[in-house]
């Protein structure tokens, strides 16, 4: 399955949910919570509905539809850049060798906590201001 929607609160990502499935469309939704207490992030971009990948296209057209006239599914969190729902908070969390060691800068400050998109890998703060591109090191899987 596959990122179709980011949300910061659960119930946002359950209504997406239900209103893919009244579509015809299966979505199921995962909520990072435990990862963002390892990470010490606050509350941020912990729900992501998930569609199957042959789904996918329908999925984002419905969206995209919908999202002028739901503010729930408006309040879905996409790249200020691309649009792309394919994104990440922190921008670490799957990217980085030791996520404990990511952890560790993230609860000191030592990196702040930021979005990273998938897709043309932007990244942005919470205030929605572009950030610096990583370091070279800072890309490797």
């Amino acid at each position: 399955m596959v990122t179709i929607a980011t949300f910061d609160d659960l119930a946002k990502a359950k209504h997406l949910k239900s209103r893919l499935a009244e579509a015809g469309v299966k979505a199921d939704v995962h909520n990072e919570r435990l990862q963002s207490m390892a990470t010490g992030s606050d509350r941020h971009a912990n729900a992501k509905v998930l569609v199957e990948e042959e789904d996918f296209q329908k999925a984002n057209q419905l969206m995209l539809e919908w999202e002028p006239t739901d503010p729930q599914i408006g309040a879905a969190i996409r790249c200020p850049q691309c649009k792309s729902a394919r994104i990440e908070y922190p921008q670490l969390t799957r990217k980085f060798m030791f996520p404990w060691l990511a952890s560790i800068m993230f609860a000191t400050k030592l990196f702040p906590k930021e979005f990273y998109c998938h897709d043309c890998h932007f990244t942005w703060g919470k205030d929605g201001e572009a950030r610096p591109q990583p370091a070279a090191w800072e890309t490797f899987s």
